[in-house]
């Protein structure tokens, strides 16, 4: 009986909490480590508990590793990294760029980097798909895929969490000022890197997230535009009730007292907050119905097989080695 080697990835470590499910595939992922001292060269990390499967290499020995598919996701990875890191011969391998966050420069009419027949587009939300300008390139969407926690709800603690590294730093779309506002008049904690400075609790380890957050009565996410976030389904899949803004792909998973709370107008939010504190029962049964959503479209079962699927189906349909090779890209354009 012939055995099949496992498929080989190489990426780069860029966001850690979908490395860390995406390694729940059954594939062996690739990580350099050290040099040239760019984002996504910090190796495994201490932050999340990857298993065997997620392998660190020092980056000048990554051009001698038998990989299967490269793994773009950030536009330094495509432009940049992959020539000072990658061997011509990797550089012709079948290729994926992950896509994590819609346009940021114009939201209807910036082109994507990546722009060649050979490359295969990944977008995390339909919502990012619809907003990027995809050019020629071959485009999907996988949904996010979380671990259902083991921690359980309970909503003792009568105040909401709010859970964004560098909160501070990364403004008014990531909510800044409406958190801001918010806490005026809700009690609301914050926890993320980089928040004691404004008055935050800090960083909290991602496997201490969930029993951390299962006691807050209700998450609250104030993030004007990026994706949907994962710290939100994570809290969706532990039964705690969402309080959101109704923009990006929040619109698609959120519905209006049935699993959460969803506008733009944010005195209406604060008031659903103020019900929540008031009726833990409410809250209860919101959450509740956020699990059972969170459970059917994001589990990381469905996660696993669809990136499986796209992987053997990329590898499966790509042309010989030295095609990619004979492209010359600028500005992410092949010509």
């Amino acid at each position: 009986m012939e055995h099949r080697r496992r498929t080989r990835i190489f990426t780069w470590h860029i966001h850690g909490s979908y490395l860390y499910y995406l390694s729940q595939c059954n594939f062996d992922i690739y990580i350099p480590l050290g040099s040239p001292g760019h984002e996504g060269y910090i190796g495994r990390g201490t932050t999340f508990p990857f298993g065997a499967n997620v392998i660190e290499v020092p980056a000048n020995e990554v051009r001698h590793l038998e990989l299967d598919c490269i793994l773009f996701q950030t536009n330094r990875n495509y432009l940049e990294d992959q020539y000072e890191v990658l061997s011509q011969e990797q550089r012709s391998l079948p290729a994926i760029y992950l896509e994590h966050d819609p346009p940021q420069r114009v939201p209807t009419n910036t082109p994507h980097v990546v722009n060649s027949p050979l490359v295969t587009l990944v977008h995390v939300t339909s919502f990012n798909a619809l907003m990027w300008d995809n050019n020629d390139t071959p485009t999907t969407v996988i949904d996010h895929g979380v671990i259902a926690p083991d921690a359980s709800y309970t909503g003792e603690i009568p105040k909401g969490i709010v859970v964004i590294n560098n909160l501070s730093e990364r403004g008014r779309r990531l909510g800044y000022d409406i958190f801001l506002e918010v806490r005026k008049y809700i009690p609301l904690d914050l926890i993320g890197m980089n928040t004691e400075m404004i008055g935050g609790l800090g960083e909290v380890l991602h496997p201490q997230l969930p029993a951390f957050v299962s006691r807050y009565r209700f998450f609250f996410n104030p993030i004007r535009y990026t994706s949907l976030g994962l710290a939100v389904l994570e809290a969706m899949m532990i039964g705690i009730p969402v309080v959101g803004l109704a923009t990006t792909e929040m619109v698609t998973v959120i519905r209006n007292d049935e699993s959460g709370y969803l506008h733009t107008d944010i005195q209406y939010l604060i008031n659903k907050m103020r019900l929540l504190l008031k009726d833990n029962a409410l809250a209860r049964r919101l959450g509740e119905e956020g699990k059972r959503v969170a459970t059917g479209r994001f589990s990381i079962q469905r996660f696993v097989h669809d990136w499986e699927q796209l992987v053997e189906a990329v590898i499966a349909r790509h042309p010989e080695k030295n095609s990619m090779a004979q492209l010359i890209t600028t500005g992410g354009t092949a010509i």
